[in-house]
């Protein structure tokens, strides 16, 4: 049987067929086998030897357990350098993960004069409550920033301990931040002094529970002082400063143990501050103050790093120029010194040209004397009529010729050295200023020197003789608490606040006494204050509390109609609790039936900020007068 010449092709074509699928099975095994080769030795030259890798086709498979989402992604990431990353099928599983890690607590507490704050994150369960309430009692309720959030975690190890510290700590600080994490504690604040700074430290080491890691940063700023000035002055009287600046207490000690050696007797201290010229300021001053002592008198002035050197009149040339000599050789070099001997000069017939200014202790100022030209006169007496008012001044000054080029500065200089006293005089001469008087401050006699320092420069010379009067007490000083409220039980004494029979409105004939009680406490100044309404024993005992409340806000509300200031007043009712006599009689009820204002002190004002409200609402102030209609007269 012959086959058909239609059926040779076709058997042909299904053979090459039958082959090409053959060839093509054993191209696609022999690439997947390379495929894989190519990832496994990546993936084991990456140390992923755990990952399993299967090709299938164009596919590539990884398989296995990751230890982590990292882990994972590391894997798909090296296997697509080899292959393209489509054709990556992650079949990789990465185990749950355990319980989460607990959080770090930690809050930071913050005190000024406005108040704490307080942030951060706290286990739940460690008092929270508790502790707002004790900073609450610390620095007033309004005052208090509660920012904390709460964590259901175990409390760490040392957490109370901390916590409770930095209340405890928080105590002794008006001005502080602390940080509180488990079992430490960090605290930055500011003293007054170095003394304080001691004093502190110490204190918060003893408070300290054993185990709690404590950091102190407790800085004691020192003022700036500008310029930075010494002034010594030695005569038959004795020695004394005007001024003393030093950079350190090793310095002051220096300085003051220099001019005890001088001559100086009693008390003497000099402020520590910032701005000195020179590292060598306390060896400058040593040798100042022991050369003015070997001149016999005289004064010397530091400013900055200029010295000047005035010696008493009639000192001798030769010991002059000795001491002089001596000093600038021994100075550091910073320092530049400028000596003056007074020559005693012959009169003419006009006399030392002079200017003065009177300051009297009702404020008017006198300016009589010399004045170089008209412009002078008229910056004078506009700058006179700006430091004391341009009702207090007198001008009878003179315009006159032949005065010295820095006769303008030196006259300005000493009208504003006069502004800080209460009473004085200023006298200007070609070779000296003059300032005499009072001053309510204390270190006005330093403030002046710095002052005239600045001003006058190195080469001039200048007197002060102020002395320090405690200030009196203003005529319009408030009445003391105890005082005010005194007076206010003693205006009601006379005519007691009345009301409508079993309401809460202020009767009208009591117009009168809330009269009084608003002009005590105009006199009285800032006071906390309770205003207690009280009632008998009649009615039921809820109504005559709701009463009582309604009848303090009543006279609350009346002393805010008369413009009193009543944000530190408090209306409280006290109901029948709190009776004063027999309410078996009519006499004793109407005793009972009272208002009272009570000082809210320290003690108390906790309590009295939970329990009180500064105001009745309206629905208070309705419900009162509702269940007031309900009960007899109180």
């Amino acid at each position: 049987m012959r086959l058909s010449k239609l059926m040779i092709p076709g058997l042909a074509f299904a053979a090459a067929a039958g082959l090409s699928l053959v060839a093509a099975g054993f191209a696609v095994t022999a690439v997947e086998r390379s495929t894989e080769r190519g990832v496994r030795r990546a993936l084991d030259d990456g140390g992923f030897a755990w990952a399993e890798v299967t090709a299938d086709g164009l596919q590539v498979l990884l398989e296995g357990t990751a230890p982590d989402e990292a882990t994972r992604f590391s894997v798909k990431s090296l296997a697509g350098t080899v292959v393209d990353a489509a054709r990556i099928v992650d079949g990789m599983e990465v185990p749950p993960a355990g319980g989460l890690a607990p959080p770090r607590f930690s809050a930071e507490i913050l005190r000024n004069d406005g108040g704490i704050s307080i942030i951060g994150l706290i286990p739940a369960g460690s008092g929270r409550k508790a502790l707002v309430k004790e900073l609450n009692e610390l620095a007033g309720a309004e005052n208090v920033a509660d920012l904390l959030e709460t964590a259901k975690y175990t409390m760490p190890e040392g957490w109370q301990d901390a916590m409770g510290f930095a209340v405890e700590a928080l105590k002794l600080m008006p001005r502080a931040k602390i940080s509180v994490a488990a079992g430490q504690v960090s605290v930055t604040a500011i003293s007054g002094s170095e003394d304080a700074k001691a004093r502190l430290e110490e204190q918060l080491g003893r408070l300290a529970p054993p185990g709690l890691r404590l950091a102190l940063d407790i800085a004691a700023p020192r003022p700036v002082i500008t310029p930075f000035t010494l002034r010594f002055l030695l005569d038959k009287d004795g020695a004394e400063f005007d001024a003393c600046s030093a950079e350190s207490e090793e310095s002051r000690v220096r300085i003051l143990a220099a001019a005890r050696k001088a001559g100086l007797q009693g008390e003497a201290d000099c402020v520590i501050g910032m701005g000195v010229p020179s590292p060598n300021w306390a060896r400058a001053a040593e040798l100042s103050i022991a050369g003015l002592a070997e001149l016999g008198g005289g004064s010397v002035t530091i400013a900055n790093a200029d010295i000047t050197l005035v010696a008493a009149e009639g000192t001798e040339n030769g010991r002059f120029d000795h001491v002089v000599g001596e000093l600038e050789s021994a100075l550091p070099r910073v320092f530049a010194l400028h000596a003056v001997l007074p020559v005693p000069e012959a009169q003419d017939a006009g006399g030392i040209p002079e200017f003065t200014a009177t300051l009297s202790p009702e404020g008017q100022v006198q300016l009589r004397g010399r004045l170089s030209d008209a412009a002078l006169r008229a910056v004078a007496d506009s700058y006179a009529k700006a430091r004391f008012g341009s009702g207090n001044v007198h001008s009878a000054a003179r315009v006159a010729s032949g005065l010295p080029a820095d006769w303008p500065v030196r006259v300005l200089a000493g009208l504003e050295a006069l502004s800080y006293l209460q009473r004085g005089a200023v006298t200007v001469t070609p070779e000296n200023l003059e300032l005499r008087g009072m001053s309510y401050r204390k270190n006005a006699p330093a403030e002046i020197a710095r002052y005239l320092s600045a001003k006058l420069g190195e080469a001039e010379t200048y007197g002060l003789d102020i002395s320090y009067e405690k200030p009196p007490e203003p005529k319009d000083k408030p009445l003391p608490p105890e005082l005010c409220e005194a007076q206010l039980a003693s205006a009601q004494s006379e005519a007691k606040i009345a009301f409508e029979p079993g309401s809460a409105t202020i009767a009208s004939e009591s117009a009168g006494t809330m009269d009084r009680i608003a002009a005590i406490l105009a006199r009285c100044g800032p006071v906390r204050l309770e205003i207690q309404g009280h009632t008998d024993s009649q009615g039921r005992e809820a109504m005559n509390q709701n009463l009582s409340q309604g009848r303090a806000q009543s006279v609350l509300n009346e002393l805010r109609a008369r413009r009193v200031v009543t944000s530190t007043f408090a209306a409280r009712g006290y109901g029948e609790s709190d009776p004063i006599a027999d309410n078996g009689t009519e006499e004793g009820r109407e005793a009972n039936r009272r208002i009272e204002f009570k000082l809210i002190r320290p003690a108390a004002a906790a309590g009295a900020g939970e329990d009180s409200p500064d105001e009745a609402t309206g629905e208070e102030a309705a419900e009162s007068a509702e269940d007031a209609q309900e009960t007899t007269e109180q």
